[in-house]
């Protein structure tokens, strides 16, 4: 297990071919980073696992907050592990909640679950594998209040991920009420955003994007989180989500999501 005081420890990816690197966090105490081929990836704060440090991370765990009453368990996968951060997070918040964690690198997993040990009582099924794939072959009889999609990066995404049919099999595997969560980071014009917002539209009965409200100029890279519901979108969503922040914040939805489809 890491500590504050332990050196910097890494691990060789095969799938990949880069190094994954654990070290403390320079300004949180009892925090680690998890860094991917020399860039960051995640953050986790151990001492504290209902406090995150990554603002787009923070957004997606104030949509979680809204997927069910405060508290109640639910049923989370999360396509794309990282460092586990949500799923630390929701257990810290809805203890007893059982989650899946599909990854592409089985020496990710196994290595950050050795040197960041989960929070005890933590309910965690780990799947090595592509995450259409593994969606596809997870336990039909399987319902989720939450499916939390992190993996895009940049223009580029795997195209089998990056499409309605995707988000269709996704919104199959939701429980009544249960929403799409998608990470999209994306480089200025937001070609990304903009193709998973029409994807999504044709897959789930309502979208939403919630970011920094600087994100929906289009002229800076960033992350912008995509809430698909399987009801119209709920307005008191949008005055909750635009409160907690991070600040400044921005909610678009109905009409004014408009702008950001293809």
């Amino acid at each position: 297990m890491a500590d504050a005081g332990s050196a910097r420890s890494t691990r060789f990816l095969r799938t990949t071919g880069q190094h994954a690197a654990i070290e403390p966090a320079a300004f949180t105490e009892g925090a680690y980073v998890l860094t991917i081929g020399g860039a960051e990836q995640s953050h986790v704060n151990l001492a504290n696992p209902a406090e995150i440090f990554y603002e787009y991370l923070r957004r997606i765990g104030h949509v979680v907050d809204l997927a069910a009453p405060q508290g109640r368990r639910i049923t989370a996968l999360h396509l794309g592990a990282g460092a586990l951060t949500l799923a630390r997070y929701i257990q810290a918040t809805r203890p007893g909640s059982v989650q899946y964690a599909v990854e592409l690198e089985r020496e990710l997993l196994d290595y950050v679950v050795q040197q960041l040990p989960l929070p005890d009582g933590t309910v965690l099924h780990t799947i090595i594998g592509d995450a259409r794939e593994a969606l596809a072959e997870l336990d039909p009889e399987l319902q989720f209040d939450v499916v939390i999609l992190d993996i895009f990066s940049g223009p580029e995404a795997p195209a089998h991920i990056a499409c309605t049919e995707f988000y269709e099999a996704a919104r199959a595997r939701l429980s009544a009420g249960g929403v799409l969560i998608v990470n999209v980071g994306d480089e200025p014009g937001l070609t990304l955003v903009r193709s998973q917002v029409a994807a999504m539209r044709r897959a789930m009965t309502d979208v939403a994007a919630f970011a920094e409200t600087g994100m929906f100029v289009g002229r800076y890279p960033g992350n912008i989180i995509l809430t698909g519901t399987q009801t119209p979108w709920p307005d008191e969503w949008t005055a909750q989500l635009t409160a907690r922040g991070p600040h400044p914040a921005t909610v678009l939805s109905g009409v004014d999501l408009d702008s950001l489809s293809d």
